[in-house]
């Protein structure tokens, strides 16, 4: 074991957040000889760590008490603390040092405190994390490898070195910016940075900072850019990989991946070797097309054939809440993209589709849509908007596409949601009222609007381009609504 963990050897450590991943420290902490002590204001959450044998503290007290904290050797961070937060800050000026989940699970990984090191390798982006994490997956999984899909994805790291069987060999593991920022010492195998748009800027405090954490995936032997975006494709010559490769949906370049006519091919680890075709992509369209390139760039990172790359495309199906159809009414077809939780993800599934009614709104976090709007004005038939936001969005539809019908469902919250017609003329727009206010409720008038914009042969698509938080536990939450609306609405419609 090495020395940053043998030190913890009867010391005790604060891990600072109750959630999944807090819990997850509580049991690798114990075993390398910590005494734990967990910190948050969930009591419930609190609740289930004490059964796991931790200590517990309510937040706001350790807080007023900075003196509280000279007892801890450690702080290990759940992702979710900015830098700035009270107690971090507190503990820094205390120079206690701070980690994240992940920087623990790297390090226990090093030591090889749960048999030998795992290859990671390492997806991060502002969208498609998790669809291309899942399609890395499904390759490992042809190829033979021992692998698991875990970190942001829902699994914690430490759970997946924990496990005995099956063993993982490989991980294929996606991270937030949050959980690289804390994570200063991970090292992949291969890494990529599929795309970077403005987003948890709020946390990170400008754009610059949240580059600078997304770097953090490109810091061991292969890094991996996308090349069509603006910001991340301009990485190459910021990233610490010793090689740094790219894809691309245009022809490729030596050192490239990217697609000739309907092949997807490889001319970073091979002379042009075929991977798949286009149409063994799921989902289909330029989002799905590039998540596969960068899966299969992991994979080719580390010596994977291209047969198993063109097996593990055409098995990978599609996650809930990420561009997946629930559902077709008279021609219409309805599609659950909840998961676009900011425009740029929005973007990816209004560009795959021709004539589109967008559903959208909720918490846009500082995010501007004008620009979104005004390059998918021409495929919307008409847009139904809700959330705290919905009026940003509605005056952007007003200055860009005033041709576009738009209603706003309104749940009587006046003063959440911003006014419609504050800004520009708005004579297309109507508001629709969703009595009693809550989620489900809201839409089911959201969908009903919807579909009676829409035209056989088009399609309904939630993309909401906004966080859910404002009307909804959570963007699978929304989903869930979403996608019992309209089985509500097949069931009074005629099938096609």
């Amino acid at each position: 074991m090495n020395d940053e963990l043998e030190r913890l050897r009867g010391r005790a450590v604060l891990v600072a957040g109750a959630g999944v991943s807090g819990r997850a420290t509580i049991e690798p902490l114990t075993d390398l000889g910590a005494h734990v002590t967990v910190t948050d204001r969930n009591e419930r959450a609190l609740a289930e760590c004490a059964a796991l044998g931790a200590r517990t503290v309510d937040l706001d007290s350790l807080v007023d008490d900075p003196a509280a904290l000279r007892e801890f050797a450690l702080v290990v961070t759940s992702p979710g603390f900015p830098p700035d937060a009270p107690l971090l800050s507190r503990a820094a000026g205390a120079a206690i040092p701070i980690w994240g989940d992940i920087e623990l699970s790297w390090r226990i990984d090093r030591a090889e405190v749960y048999g030998p090191a795992r290859r990671w390798l390492v997806v991060t982006g502002t969208n498609g994390k998790t669809t291309t994490t899942m399609m890395l997956h499904a390759i490992l999984e042809a190829a033979g490898l021992g692998s698991v899909a875990c970190g942001n994805i829902g699994l914690p790291v430490l759970d997946a070195l924990r496990r005995d069987e099956p063993r993982a060999d490989v991980l294929a593991v996606e991270l937030s910016s949050f959980q690289l920022h804390w994570a200063p010492s991970v090292r992949p195998e291969a890494g990529v940075v599929l795309n970077i748009a403005e987003d948890h800027l709020d946390w990170h405090g400008g754009i610059e900072n949240y580059i600078e954490a997304k770097l953090g995936a490109l810091t061991g032997a292969v890094g991996v850019i996308g090349l069509d975006d603006p910001i991340a494709g301009g990485l190459g010559d910021r990233s610490r990989a010793v090689v740094t490769v790219g894809f691309t949906l245009g022809y490729p370049q030596e050192g490239e991946l990217g697609i000739s006519g309907e092949l997807l091919v490889d001319r970073a680890f091979a002379d042009s070797a075929v991977l798949a075709r286009v149409d063994d992509v799921t989902p289909p369209g330029p989002a799905g097309l590039s998540d596969a390139l960068a899966a299969a760039a992991l994979a080719r990172a580390i010596d994977v054939p291209a047969s198993a790359v063109h097996d593990g495309l055409r098995r990978h199906r599609v996650g809930p809440h990420r561009a997946a159809p629930v559902g077709q009414v008279d021609g219409v077809e309805y599609i659950d993209d909840s998961k676009a939780t900011n425009p740029h993800a929005a973007r990816s599934s209004l560009l795959a589709r021709d004539r589109v009614v967008w559903i959208a709104g909720g918490l846009l976090k500082g995010a501007r849509v004008d620009d979104l709007v005004a390059e998918v004005a021409p495929r919307l038939s008409g847009a139904v908007l809700l959330g705290r936001d919905a009026g940003d969005i509605a005056d952007a539809l007003a200055r860009h596409a005033p041709q576009v019908p738009v209603v706003v469902v309104d749940t009587g919250d006046d003063e959440a949601m911003t006014d419609a017609t504050s800004e520009t003329d708005t004579s297309s727009v109507r508001r629709a009222v969703a009595p009693g206010a809550d989620g489900l409720a809201a839409m089911r008038v959201v969908v009903r609007e919807a579909a009676a914009l829409a035209s056989p042969g088009e399609t309904v698509l939630l993309a909401p381009a906004a966080a859910s938080l404002d009307m909804f536990a959570d963007y699978a939450e929304r989903g869930r609504s979403f996608a019992s609306a309209v089985e509500e609405l097949r069931g009074g419609g005629t099938q096609p």
